[in-house]
């Protein structure tokens, strides 16, 4: 069957199973790979050199947390979230083990453990992580056999691990401590010059490309200096000067958006000016001045380039910017009841979530396998509230364990025993930073070789690997019958929110960006507006990407909207490149009026999707100004229509 896919290519193969499998060819870190190795690998050395390589694996298992949780955040933003994943894990693999006797005690542990993992989820990032190690932990520990160690001296030993991770992760805060600050400001710097680059060679598939790239690398400058900045006691000057940097790049920004969105040929002088804008911030040395242009540009290209000239020589001058006031952790657990007591969403996620693991539960005790806690880990895995599209996970789990589960019972077979078992461990680590963050079939491929080879080493039990890939499969169908076809809703139609969300952010930008700014306090306005409104565009993306993998209604109307999301992307650039020419005085404001249709039409896009009921006839803006917002527009509400036919049938 020949099918289209969501970029407008022909395939032969379904549309779902291409996105399912596509692995992004994101850049390796080789630090982390290092780190990995060293971290996962060394307590099982030692242990061996101590004459006790069971108690090694023990403490590599405790470490392991340590690598599937990290991020590439700021030292402090990482610290806090590993001291939270790793003191969930400890807690979790206690309960495990001083419970995993007893069958009552135990199943009734984790039951409550997963709805409590679940409800946890929903507080933010670093509690969803904490709360996914609680749960993957306590059913690790119930289904320890062990006769090396005592419950507590297990305990001890995966506290050592925890420990180790957590010491290795944050061995560089004391003679790094802005590296990933300034990481974060360089890339924005490097993928303005990418954006640049493929402008003046006319790809537009690589300018679209960076400029997604662009906003992602933005988004996360931002989160990390103003994440700093909330917890400093005083005013730093190393971040506060960032943070100006930073905000001082925003009409930089606009100007390359505009540019790229006009196809003007920026000079190469300027592009080869934002690599050693980026090279000077990784070094921390003086920013270089922009250099002269050579010739003059022509009368078409004058205002794009006059307003990137101009942006570029205005960065680094030296503003105050507010301090962000720091939430408090009380702060945060009161807006997380709130959360919680706003809608059935979170509850019926965490609902689903204990069924399936009741379920797993009495099918484990059920089957002939002896002590098949693989069955309930994965249900618990796949089913993650708040981790994507739950059929693509319990396909991509199942087969990333197969082929784990494969490597790993031959890494048992073939490799003594002893010492060289640290070697693999270390290689098998390395593939866990790779598939981390990547492609969750990529991970699973390759922790589940590690825990195979810890829990093998620890508890003595050399022959478990075929028996985890029929527990593997056993919690895959689970999930699929129990936690997919069967339970309500979960193939309905979801990415809709996501969609009038942004077309709502998009409405919001046009309102600053379409009228001339009067002062400073205007222009921050336009600036936190045009950030919120493409991180929406951000969000937007990684829901389809999450989605597009079903074969479900949900996965069929992504890819009908999928037209909408890139129309309302291009909009959002052509309002850009708007502003941008009013700032540099090559165009007349829009009238009022014609503001007004823009953000009509825009606010009639996100109800019609809300609701799911046909729009009444919309009004677009007229005059020259807009005619690229005009024409945008008209495709974005063309193509909202994909998944309805009737919906916007009467444009005008």
């Amino acid at each position: 069957m020949v099918v289209v896919d969501a970029t407008g290519r022909r395939s032969a193969t379904p549309r779902w199973i291409v996105h399912l499998l596509r692995v992004p060819l994101d850049p390796i870190r080789w630090n982390q790979l290092l780190r990995a190795a060293v971290v996962l690998s060394a307590p099982i050395l030692v242990g061996y050199l101590l004459g006790n390589i069971g108690y090694g694996a023990l403490a590599s298992t405790g470490a392991l947390p340590s690598i599937t949780a990290d991020t590439t955040d700021t030292y402090r933003a990482r610290a806090v979230r590993l001291v939270g994943a790793l003191s969930a894990a400890v807690v979790g693999f206690g309960l495990g083990i001083v419970s995993g006797d007893d069958t009552v005690v135990s199943v009734s542990v984790v039951i409550v453990v997963a709805a409590v993992s679940a409800l946890i989820s929903d507080a933010g990032s670093n509690a969803s992580t904490a709360a996914l190690q609680l749960f993957v932990f306590t059913v690790l520990g119930s289904g320890l056999v062990t006769d090396a160690a005592s419950p507590w001296l297990s305990l001890s030993l995966f506290c050592v691990g925890a420990g180790w991770g957590l010491f290795v992760a944050l061995a560089g805060w004391t003679v790094r401590a802005t590296s990933p600050e300034r990481r974060a400001v360089a890339q924005v710097y490097l993928e303005l010059a990418t954006m640049l680059s493929a402008v003046a060679a006319d790809d537009d598939e690589t300018a679209l490309e960076a400029r997604h790239q662009l906003t992602k690398a933005l988004n996360t400058a931002y989160d990390r200096l103003l994440a700093a900045r909330s917890w400093l006691p005083g005013r730093d000057d190393t971040y506060r000067k960032l943070l100006n940097l930073l905000t001082a790049t925003t009409p930089a920004i606009e100007a390359t958006v505009a540019a790229v969105n006009s196809g003007v040929r920026p000079p190469r002088a300027l592009i080869a000016h934002c690599t050693d804008l980026a090279t000077a911030v990784l070094s921390d040395t003086p920013l270089p001045r922009v250099p002269p242009l050579r010739e003059e540009p022509r009368p078409e290209q004058a205002p794009a380039v006059a307003a990137l000239y101009q942006a570029l020589h205005d960065i680094g001058t030296e503003e105050e910017r507010l301090r962000r006031t720091k939430t408090s952790a009380a702060d945060r657990v009161v807006e997380w009841v709130k959360t919680l007591a706003s809608g059935p969403l979170v509850w019926l996620a965490a609902v689903r979530l204990t069924v399936c693991v009741a379920v797993a539960e009495v099918v484990r005790f059920v089957l002939p396998t002896d002590r098949s806690y693989w069955i309930t880990l994965t249900v618990g895995l796949v089913l993650k509230p708040d981790f994507g599209s739950v059929f693509g996970r319990a396909v991509l789990r199942g087969l990333g364990t197969v082929v784990g589960a494969g490597i790993g019972t031959l890494a048992l077979s073939l490799v003594p025993h002893g010492a060289l078992l640290a070697v693999v461990v270390a290689v098998f680590g390395m593939g866990v930073a790779i598939g981390k963050g990547r492609h969750y079939g990529l991970l699973s491929a390759f922790v589940t070789p590690v825990i195979l080879v810890q829990m093998a080493l620890s508890s003595g039990d050399y022959g478990v690997a075929s028996v985890r890939v029929i527990d593997t499969a056993v919690g895959c169908v689970l999930v699929l019958v129990f936690g997919y076809v069967l339970w309500p809703g979960s193939r309905r139609p979801a990415l809709g929110g996501n969609l009038a969300d942004a077309a709502e952010a998009i409405s919001e930008y046009a309102e600053y960006a379409l009228r001339p700014m009067a002062d400073e306090d205007a222009r921050n306005a336009r600036s936190r507006r045009r950030r919120k409104c493409y991180r929406e565009l951000s969000n937007l993306r990684t829901a389809f990407q999450q989605i597009v993998v079903e074969p479900s209604a949900a996965g069929r109307q992504a890819v009908a909207w999928w037209p909408a999301i890139v129309a309302l992307e291009q909009l959002t650039d052509a309002v850009t490149a708007v502003g941008v020419a009013i700032d540099q005085q090559a165009a007349e404001p829009p009238e009022e009026s014609e503001v007004r249709k823009v953000r009509a039409a825009l606010a009639e896009i996100a109800l019609a999707v809300r609701t799911g009921i046909e729009a009444p006839e919309v009004e677009l803006p007229g005059g020259e100004v807009l005619a690229d917002v005009r024409t945008q527009l008209t495709n974005a509400v063309d193509a909202v229509a994909g998944p309805d036919p009737h919906t916007f049938r009467h444009v005008r």
